[in-house]
């Protein structure tokens, strides 16, 4: 590790995510010497670190000249264009996007789960972060696949309107307001006066979701493909297998719910060996990133509202699956802005500077 540090650039900075990166990198005490924040279009902004208003600036062709590590999250065509410019130049990207997950010449990776894979970074000098609802899901099933083996994951997602953006939080807070302040009921009122309000919302204007997400489940994330299941899906179903085990069979169903922050995850697994609860809850509290949050007859699980904010991923309702000879369910949550995306970004860019920078 250089004693006085690395050039960073932080590409899509005034993002969700992005602006995200830029507090972990502070938070976590990265060794920054100089940072770039990057942006197709600046608009004269700024954006704070380490207690500096510093410019945003224009993303270019030449933004990477002399910078050492580039975290991306910008879009799949921002990292497409400019993501092997930047790896050109010297640069190790590390992109959030989903281009180049599935490249075989690409890592994927989950720093608790593979970070050998990180060494697999030149000489293309791209390394992919993963899917948000893969990140928490393969770091909960690590431990169990490494103490029993691992054949079938059955996953229910519930995955946070942030996970969209900024015009998908704005078109989900208009819609609540609107619904609040026009439907009139109280609970002295009969529920067909509040169905009757409720119908007149069903087909509300939408702009970044196919139907209302206020109030509503959408079980449709990304696009639908061939085999009937959304990208989404099948995005858990294959970066599982690059990042963990292609022998293990994973099935998935991907739904918006009308939440922030946080995605949760129902995860049934179906392993070769036994494992019970109590064994299972022992593994995942001495796994690094997790924390096992399970005292239901207490209405003790995890929360999205509990895992928002935090650096680890949240595990709970841990039982046995009675249906099965060798299974178990579990309840995961985790900060799909954090974990799901900046958090793990710079986890392995602490790798890249430890080990091979």
């Amino acid at each position: 590790m250089r004693k006085n540090g690395y050039k960073v650039a932080v590409v899509g900075a005034t993002g969700a995510v992005g602006n995200t990166m830029i507090g972990v990198l502070e938070d976590r005490s990265f060794p920054v010497s100089e940072i770039a924040l990057l942006a197709s279009e600046s608009r004269g902004r700024t954006l704070k670190f380490k207690g500096q208003d510093l410019p945003v600036q224009k993303l270019t062709e030449t933004s990477f000249d002399g910078v050492d590590i580039g975290l991306f999250s910008a879009g799949a065509a921002i990292s497409k264009e400019f993501a092997p410019i930047a790896a050109k130049a010297g640069c190790v990207v590390v992109d959030n996007t989903s281009h180049f997950r599935m490249d075989p010449d690409v890592p994927l990776v989950v720093p608790e789960v593979n970070p050998e894979a990180i060494a697999e970074h030149t000489p293309g000098n791209i390394i992919a972060n993963p899917n948000c609802s893969t990140i928490q899901m393969v770091l909960t099933l690590k431990p169990l696949h490494d103490e029993a083996g691992i054949k079938r994951v059955v996953v229910s997602t519930y995955q946070a309107v942030s996970g969209t953006g900024k015009d998908a939080l704005e078109e989900m807070l208009v819609q609540s307001r609107e619904i609040s302040n026009a439907v009139q009921w109280t609970k002295n009122d009969g529920l067909d006066k509040l169905q009757e309000g409720l119908a007149r919302f069903r087909h509300m204007k939408t702009d970044v979701y196919p139907h209302r997400i206020a109030h509503e489940c959408l079980p449709h994330i990304d696009v639908f493909l061939d085999n009937g299941y959304s990208k989404e899906e099948m995005k858990m179903v294959n970066e599982t297998a690059k990042i963990m085990d292609p022998s293990i069979k994973v099935t998935a169903t991907a739904v918006r719910v009308p939440t922030f922050f946080g995605h949760s995850e129902s995860v049934n697994v179906e392993t070769e060996k036994n494992i019970t609860p109590e064994r299972a809850k022992e593994l995942l509290n001495n796994f690094p990133g997790i924390r096992v949050v399970d005292d239901p007859k207490n209405n003790v699980y995890p929360l999205v509202t509990e895992a928002a904010g935090s650096y680890d991923t949240l595990v709970g309702r841990i039982r046995k699956d009675e249906s099965i000879e060798n299974g178990l369910n579990l309840w995961i949550a985790s900060d799909n802005i954090l974990k799901g995306a900046a958090l793990n970004a710079v986890q392995i860019a602490e790798i890249l500077v430890k080990d091979y920078l």
